[in-house]
């Protein structure tokens, strides 16, 4: 196992006792997301939308930096505050994801740290482009 210990320097330093992504063979896993730049300024004051854009390139950043990308995501979980998200959720995460089809889950949740409204986590393959279709 290969802990990622914070070389992708378009990600903020984790903000505790973890690594960004961990690879395992070919499989990547990522830890949970936030919306934080790469400063480690938050968004959580942000719209919505515009949290779940930057969690989506933090995700991608970890993916990139373990030798994946959105496109080998094979499992992603996304924690949103207040169900009534999801639709707006679902619409910036196609745009994204564009025709990447990874199995997904949406968990509502009553908070986030930091007063963030998302959080996303993934399981990717290295190496294999499309992977998740």
């Amino acid at each position: 196992m290969t802990a990622m210990d914070n070389p992708i320097p378009s990600l903020a330093p984790p903000g505790g006792h973890y690594s960004h992504a961990v690879c395992h063979g070919d499989l990547v896993f990522v830890s949970g997301q936030l919306g934080a730049r790469a400063d480690g300024t938050h968004t959580a004051d942000l719209p919505f939308e515009d949290q779940v854009r930057q969690a989506l390139a933090n995700l991608r950043a970890a993916l990139v930096g373990a030798g994946a990308d959105l496109d080998s995501v094979v499992k992603l979980t996304a924690y949103i505050v207040d169900v009534a998200h999801w639709p707006r959720f679902n619409a910036v995460y196609a745009s994204v994801m564009g025709a990447a089809r990874p199995a997904r889950t949406v968990v509502p949740v009553p908070e986030l740290h930091y007063g963030y409204l998302v959080e996303l986590d993934a399981i990717a393959v290295r190496g294999s482009p499309g992977a998740a279709r």
